[in-house]
């Protein structure tokens, strides 16, 4: 939804006859504040997300490399074994 030149002017009428011309800097300047910590709310749950998704693929990695090598060194064992057993004594 986007506001154009008429809506803007429409809204800045409406402010100016409700609160009246000394209460409009403050609102504007309230307004701002809020604008501006909503802002770095915003920014702080995306990096939230961005460290978290950061750990799940940490996490997801750490047990495929884990069973990768327990099973490369269960193939070399299993290996010995077979070919300790096939020797001629």
């Amino acid at each position: 939804m986007r506001l154009g030149i008429g809506e803007i002017i429409v809204v800045l009428a409406l402010a100016l006859l409700f609160f009246g011309p000394s209460k409009l800097p403050q609102l504007g300047s309230s307004l701002g504040q809020a604008l501006k910590s909503f802002k770095k709310g915003l920014n702080s749950l995306h990096e939230d997300v961005d460290m978290s998704a950061a750990v799940q693929d940490e996490q997801k990695s750490l047990p495929t490399k884990a069973s990768d090598s327990v099973g490369s060194k269960a193939e070399r064992e299993s290996a010995t074994a077979s070919g300790s057993s096939s020797r001629p004594a």
